[in-house]
């Protein structure tokens, strides 16, 4: 099954033998053993018993909270891993060190990779749209990336492909009633919104995977050391944005599954946000994308994007531990 969401206020989390049970008032809505979970996140406010809890940690199984809002709360989880050798590795490698050089530069170049991908596949299936200016200057920073020789010239090369990618961002729907605007947080259009909520769930989803192989989950090297930052999530998440989020994004949208009709605007402040119907729909569009697979080009093998998380983790702290030469950012074609 892989991450069970709990998106209906007020339920209630159980334990049942080795089952973890859902309800809202005391009827069962998900009875799910336990062996098939990878994690539990709960969307807005829920109960969760003391036994569900243990039974949680005692296997390993993160439970996330995540506000009505769509703001990341927090992640109950079992104590960091025991590695203590890749968080030496990983502090040793901070600042401007060549370590960190080379990892920035594999983080920019897996996400601004596919960023193109994502825009010549359009463009190749789409050919009245013009796209070709956005490829180029996309294509253009890439080919920068291997000169730039500290961590800000690339964070200004990652800027302006990013800026060029969501230039013509408005290019990719191709459904009525929805308008991509410049990024805002919060979101005051329906595409924003699924874009903050989208990444709020993959940040979860690659925290977890830094956490079981042992990194510092604050300690990143694209993203620099702020109070309550977890750089490191970030940093991994680059590439995995468009091949994720924006392609469940873009999925909900141009398909139909998602209408305007989805999303609420609050009086005030013009914020807009899912209705629970949307969620649900968002939720099981992005989960079906984690377990969708492909052949990861570094190993050769199929894989889902879930164990991607973790695999691209692990392919980092090999680096920056010396037992390979390079990390290879994942781009998939």
């Amino acid at each position: 099954m892989g991450t069970l969401y709990i998106n209906q206020e007020d339920a209630f989390i159980g334990k049942v033998d080795e089952r973890i049970v859902v309800k809202v008032n005391n009827k069962v809505l998900r009875d799910v053993p336990l062996i098939h979970l990878d994690a539990i996140v709960i969307l807005g406010r829920a109960t969760v018993s003391p036994a569900a809890i243990a039974e949680l940690l005692q296997h390993k199984i993160p439970l996330t909270f995540i506000s009505e809002r769509g703001e990341y709360l927090g992640t109950l989880e079992p104590e960091l891993t025991k590695n203590i050798f890749v968080r030496d590795a990983q502090w040793k490698a901070a600042g401007e060190t060549a370590k960190a050089i080379h990892a920035v530069r594999g983080f920019i170049r897996g996400k601004l990779k596919n960023y193109r991908t994502t825009l010549s596949q359009t463009q190749r299936n789409h050919s009245e749209l013009k796209l070709e200016s956005a490829i180029a200057q996309i294509t253009n920073a890439i080919a920068k990336l291997n000169k730039a020789d500290n961590i800000n010239s690339m964070r200004g090369l990652e800027g302006a492909g990013s800026a060029a990618y969501f230039g013509v961002f408005n290019q990719l729907i191709r459904a009525e009633g929805f308008v991509f605007q410049p990024r805002h947080r919060p979101a005051i259009d329906p595409v924003n919104s699924l874009m903050n909520f989208g990444y709020t769930l993959l940040r979860r989803d690659v925290q977890s995977a830094i956490n079981i192989v042992g990194f510092d989950p604050y300690l990143g090297y694209l993203h620099v050391q702020r109070y309550g930052r977890v750089g490191l999530a970030f940093d991994l998440m680059e590439e995995f944005r468009a091949l994720v989020v924006d392609n469940t994004i873009l999925n909900a949208i141009n398909n139909r599954i998602l209408t305007p009709n989805d999303f609420t605007v609050e009086p005030l402040s013009n914020v807009v946000r899912l209705s629970e119907t949307g969620r649900k729909e968002f939720l099981t569009l992005y989960e079906k994308k984690k377990q969708s697979e492909f052949k990861h080009p570094v190993l050769g093998r199929k894989c889902t994007y879930r164990e991607a998380f973790e695999i691209q983790a692990r392919l980092l702290a090999k680096y920056l531990m010396g037992e390979i030469d390079q990390y290879p950012p994942l781009v998939v074609k």
